[in-house]
Order: structure tokens, then sequence, then C-alpha cells
């Protein structure tokens, strides 16, 4: 498999052809930009080697930890962490999720001390509908750039395993030949 240092560079050679490609079929920069800044932040930040101590993970910082049970529950390069689209919706799930109980643990917290009122359900309600009808362009391409990163680690993984297991069997032709 390349190294972490090998799907950077991947991740940093393939965004100029990715903003070109998404400018050139939409004609928007804004949605260039959002789905360029998926693309990045999947290939560098938020792509299939979470499941393991990687640099992606550690990139994270001091909040990496959030990650530490997304790494005990999913094996390496399982299907749930590298797969096509599936690893990406478990991905943005579980991130959604951890801040999700953040959030409301800390609006709980900030309701016990200054007392205001606060229906989850109906901002929960009211955030679904901006991102499937004011935003649903917007959020089409930050999905798609999400997965693209994701599929550049991937497909990376797929040709170098597949390389690497290519060459040892041209090494067990030439020993058998002798």
């Amino acid at each position: 498999m390349p190294s972490g240092i090998a799907h950077d560079r991947i991740t940093l050679w393939t965004l100029p052809w990715i903003a070109g490609i998404t400018y050139g079929l939409t004609g928007n920069g804004e949605i260039t930009l959002i789905l360029s800044g998926g693309f990045l932040f999947s290939g560098l930040m938020f792509g299939p080697d979470l499941d393991i101590y990687s640099i992606q993970y550690k990139r994270w910082g001091i909040i990496r930890y959030i990650w530490i049970p997304y790494r005990k529950f999913l094996p390496h390069r399982s299907l749930f962490s590298h797969g096509l689209i599936i690893g990406t919706c478990i991905r943005v799930l579980y991130l959604f999720l951890i801040v999700a109980w953040i959030g409301i643990f800390g609006v709980a917290i900030a309701q016990l001390f200054i007392g205001f009122a606060w229906n989850w359900q109906d901002f929960m309600r009211q955030q679904f509908h901006l991102l499937t009808n004011q935003y649903l362009a917007e959020t089409i391409a930050l999905g798609l750039g999400l997965e693209s990163g994701a599929m550049s680690h991937s497909i990376s993984d797929l040709i170098s395993s597949r390389r690497k297991h290519s060459l040892k069997k041209k090494q067990l032709k030439t020993k058998v030949k002798r």
C-alpha cells in the first residue's frame, strides 16, 4: 500500500484535475470550491485510514481521540472503512453523531445554567430542510468531494496491492525457472 505521504501526493496532484473537471462541467465556482474542498479534506484528513493510527488520524490533533471507537470497531481495509460510498457514508454518519452528541450535551448544560428553551427536533428538521431543499446542489457537491477523495485513496491502495502481487508472481516464476 502507498504510504500516507504517497496518498497526500496523490490528493494534491489530482486536486487541480478535480477542480478543473468540476468547473468545466458546472461552470460554477462555488460548487467547484465546495467539491474541491471536500476532496482535499477527505484526502488529507477524512479518508479510509482513520481506522488505523495513520497520518490522517494524527492530523486531527488533540481531538483525534474521537476516532478511537471507529478504529476499534472497524477492521483495517474492511468494506466499511475502505468501501466505495459505504466507507464515506459511515465516516460522515459517525462524525455527525459525535458532533451531535457533543452539541446536545453542550446545549443541555447551557440550558441548565442559562435557562433558555431549545427544541433539538425542530432544529434538526430545519437543518434537514435546508440541506435537502435550499442547499441541495452544495450538499451533493460536498458528498461527491468527500467520496472522490476517499476513492482516490482506496483505488491507489488497490492498484498498489495488485502491483505488489504481480511482482511477487514474477519473482516466483523467475525462481522456479532457475
